[in-house]
This record gives C-alpha cells, sequence and structure tokens, in this order.
C-alpha cells in the first residue's frame, strides 16, 4: 500500500477546498498514510514546495474559504519536461501519489503526471460546477449562495428607483451560476452561453415587462464573457422606461465560509480520493452522481458532453 500521498489545489479557488484538504489529511493518517501538502498547485510541486501536515495543521480549516495551500496556475506544466522536474521534487519527499482539486486543466496535469508513473486522484474544486462528470463540483453551492444573496439586495434597491439591475455572474463558459441564481431570485431575463444573446430580444422582453405586466423594475442575470454589461445598462436606460445599472460581482463569489452542503461534498470527496490511492488505483476523478460518490477515468470524464439545462431555461420562461 502506499505510504505516503500528496495533495495540491490548482487554478482557481472555491469555497471547501480546505474541508477537501482536511478530509484527506486526516482520512490518510487514519489509514496509516502520511501526507505532504504541495503548495500553490503544480506550480509548487515543480518549485520543490512540499512539506509533511499532520491532523492538527488542518484543525479549523473546514470553515474557512480559498485554500490553505495556494493555488497558482502553470501552463508549461503541459510539457514534460516540467513534469519530470516535479515528478523528481515528489521522490525528495517520498510522495507516492497525488490528490489533485481543481478544474479540467488541473485534472489533464493529473492524468499526464499518471502516465508517467504518479498515480493522481481529481477532485472538482471549482465555483463554476462546469466539470460534467459530477452534478455539483466543491464551491459551487457557496458562490451561487454568495450571488443569490447579492441580487435579492439589489432588487430591494432597484424596486426603489424603478431600475434593472444587470447582474453579471461568473461561470467561465458555463452558465449554471447565471441559471440557477436567476431561478431562486426570479430574475426576469436569465443569459447564459447556452440560451444565447439576443440584444433586441432582451430589450423586447423588458418592454413587455414594463408595458404589458406592469413591473417597476427587473433583474437581468448574465452569465460572464457575453458582453459587456456597462453598455447594456446603458442601451437599457436608452430603450426602456428602466434605468439600467450593471453590476459585476466578480471575485466575491470565490469567498466567504462554505455552505454545510460543500462542506459535506468535500469531505466526502476527499475521503474517496484517499481510497481509491490507497487501492493503487490512478488516473480517475471522484463525482457526484444522485447523491453518490463515485469515481471515473479522467480522460472519459473530460470527454463527456455537457449536461443539458434546457429544462431548467424552460422552466424559468414558465414563471417569469
Amino acid at each position: 500500500m502506499v505510504k505516503r500521498i500528496g495533495v495540491l489545489t490548482s487554478g482557481g479557488d472555491a469555497p471547501g477546498m480546505n474541508a477537501a484538504i482536511r478530509a484527506v489529511t486526516r482520512s490518510a493518517i487514519a489509514r496509516g498514510i502520511e501526507v505532504v501538502g504541495i503548495y500553490d498547485g503544480f506550480k509548487g510541486m515543480y518549485e520543490g514546495k512540499m512539506e509533511l501536515l499532520s491532523t492538527k495543521s488542518v484543525s479549523d480549516v473546514m470553515i474557512r474559504g480559498g485554500t490553505i495551500i495556494g493555488t497558482a496556475r502553470l501552463p508549461e506544466f503541459k510539457d514534460e519536461s516540467v513534469r519530470k522536474v516535479a515528478i523528481e521534487n515528489l521522490k525528495k519527499f517520498e510522495v507516492e501519489a497525488v490528490v489533485v482539486i481543481g478544474g479540467d486543466g488541473s485534472y489533464r496535469g493529473a492524468m499526464a503526471l499518471t502516465n508517467m508513473g504518479i498515480n493522481c486522484i481529481g477532485l472538482p474544486g471549482t465555483i463554476d460546477n462546469d466539470i460534467v462528470s459530477t452534478e455539483y463540483t466543491i464551491g459551487f453551492d457557496t458562490a451561487l449562495n454568495t450571488v443569490i444573496q447579492a441580487i435579492d439586495k439589489l432588487r430591494d434597491t432597484s424596486s426603489s428607483h424603478h431600475r434593472c439591475s444587470v447582474v453579471e455572474v461568473m461561470g467561465n463558459r458555463c452558465g449554471d451560476l447565471a441559471l440557477y441564481s436567476g431561478l431562486s431570485c426570479g430574475a426576469e431575463i436569465i443569459i447564459t452561453p447556452e440560451t444565447g444573446y439576443d440584444e433586441v430580444e432582451v430589450l423586447n422582453k423588458l418592454r413587455y415587462f414594463e408595458e404589458v405586466k406592469h413591473k417597476n423594475h427587473a433583474i437581468v442575470v448574465i452569465s460572464e464573457k457575453i458582453t459587456d454589461v456597462e453598455m447594456l445598462a446603458q442601451k437599457i436606460s436608452n430603450a426602456t422606461k428602466f434605468s439600467g445599472r450593471a453590476t459585476v460581482l466578480g471575485h466575491v463569489q470565490r469567498g466567504g465560509s462554505p455552505t454545510a452542503f460543500d462542506r459535506v461534498l468535500a469531505t466526502r470527496m476527499g475521503d474517496k480520493a484517499v481510497e481509491l490511492l490507497a487501492n493503487n488505483i490512478g488516473g480517475q476523478c471522484v463525482g457526484m452522481i444522485n447523491n453518490k460518490i463515485v469515481s471515473i477515468d479522467i480522460n472519459e470524464a473530460l470527454a463527456m458532453p455537457k449536461a443539458s439545462r434546457k429544462h431548467l431555461s424552460e422552466l424559468h420562461e414558465r414563471l417569469v
């Protein structure tokens, strides 16, 4: 059985990553396996920034957002020569296998290391919920609740000033944050990469809400990287009687203490990762399907088509 494993967080931080680190550390130690924290993701692996973790190292971290071992992006990790240096550093610290917490780019790094002889297990840590092999990613629920709280507050002030608030949320080409938050807050319009964007249709809908449904305010939730929300808000002001205002929530969505859902999800996934490595299994990622924690080959996971959210978009259209 493996005697020492590493754990790292890579890419964008997500609430719940610390709960996953805690679960990996304590689950491994309970099995007689030592754990090494690899700081700043694959970059830290390449630079040899590692240290042994204990149960005390991860005390009281579950409630904290972000990641206690840091994260970074290292595009050069796709080069075999860079990975060879990283593997040499792992060997110096006697690390035989690694739990990689992050998004699809992190999964690719984990698979590349597995192919070079270092078993890796991927955990889906991203607020975007864009890992297809799991119904929910670590951090999504917390970010969603942060977005909901912000939109609820914006609606209060919008209703006082006959405004239309255009709220840009994160997602990185995945519309789940916009769709789920829009449904949760009763947004009049939800725009995602999946729904597409038609500016004329948006303006016509807002005029309909105002003139036919006599709404005195409106909320438009839109995924990032679709359009300039400041310009859209200005066009709303010019084309309707609403006063358009844009709000970009930005990185506030990544912060904060994780919800109970994310803490439990991360804990269950972290324990599963250790179980797999203890059985000399690598090249897999952990996910939650029908509330069951499962694992799947990383290559298979990355090739899976994105699940359709059409039924949720249609539900929203019926309810506005």
